[in-house]
């Protein structure tokens, strides 16, 4: 991207992966949101075209519902808007100032997400219509995404942590950015440890309510986000909620790998490549 990016004209730098399926009138609800100056990008929803392939691609497309609720409410609660790669729209001189996308890291998109807020760039969230992408339909190929997208997260705050700390965020997003690690990593952490001594002392886990308030949010968050991106029945949307958070525990046993890991070895670079099928006649079409 570095290497295409400076050659291209526009004042608006749009990416996709390779198997992402882009609704023709997206320019036409992109580029307005652009128009206040502090802007810096905006991603789009999201959203699982072979959803209806298997359990997996289900879980997958309760869990961008629920992304898709939290980053309206961040945004809404002037928190911090995130990138997700693909269906991201980049302001030109936004990038510019903020030097490009980092080769130094697996995930370029969290890692310029804070960069740009650094810079004093708000990023801003599309919820229709959706870009859509093929989930991984495998355990495996599921296993290395969710490990180099929670490495990469986890990373950024390692290399940023200065910045966070030499307050070149605004309040408001240094207390979103602090509960989110709070959420999407201490909490993961520890909660394996704590539900084993809990088994092994025969008591309640110490970080039940934390555990608790932090299930609940998620509950709330995947439902409401499926109300507002899916067409079917609120009977349907409290069994994929169920069946979503269900799905969503595989994030503990990759976070505390992960972080064993990060603790044990130096910053590596190694990237594996999500495995695409790339059958149209299985893909659904998506409806924003």
């Amino acid at each position: 991207m570095n290497q295409v990016w400076p050659d291209s004209q526009g004042d608006i730098i749009g990416v996709f992966d390779a198997d992402a399926q882009v609704p023709e009138d997206i320019l036409r609800h992109v580029v307005p949101m652009f128009e206040p100056e502090g802007v810096g990008a905006v991603q789009v929803q999201k959203a699982i075209a072979n959803r209806a392939k298997n359990l997996l691609t289900r879980g997958q497309q309760a869990e961008m519902a629920l992304d898709s609720y939290f980053q309206q409410q961040r945004i809404g609660l002037s928190g911090i808007g995130e990138l997700r790669g693909n269906g991201q729209f980049v302001r030109r001189t936004a990038l510019m100032q903020s030097g490009g996308w980092n080769e130094e890291t697996i995930t370029d998109d969290l890692d310029l997400t804070l960069r740009l807020h650094f810079s004093g760039w708000s990023v801003q969230f599309l919820l229709h219509p959706a870009v859509g992408e093929e989930g991984v339909e495998h355990a495996m190929a599921l296993w290395h995404q969710r490990n180099r997208w929670a490495e990469g997260g986890y990373q950024r705050y390692l290399d940023y942590w200065r910045f966070i700390a030499q307050g070149r965020l605004a309040p408001a997003k240094s207390l979103d950015l602090a509960a989110f690690w709070m959420i999407q990593y201490g909490l993961p952490t520890v909660a394996l440890p704590d539900f084993a001594m809990a088994l092994l002392r025969h008591r309640l886990p110490m970080f039940l309510p934390v555990s608790g308030l932090a299930l609940t949010l998620s509950m709330v968050g995947m439902f409401c986000g499926l109300k507002r991106t899916q067409r079917q029945s609120l009977w349907v949307n409290g069994l994929q909620t169920v069946w979503g958070n269900l799905y969503m525990l595989h994030w503990l046993l990759v976070i505390a790998t992960m972080t064993i890991r990060l603790s044990v070895r130096p910053k590596r670079l190694r990237w594996v490549k999500t495995t695409h099928l790339g059958g149209e006649d299985e893909l659904q079409k998506v409806h924003g």
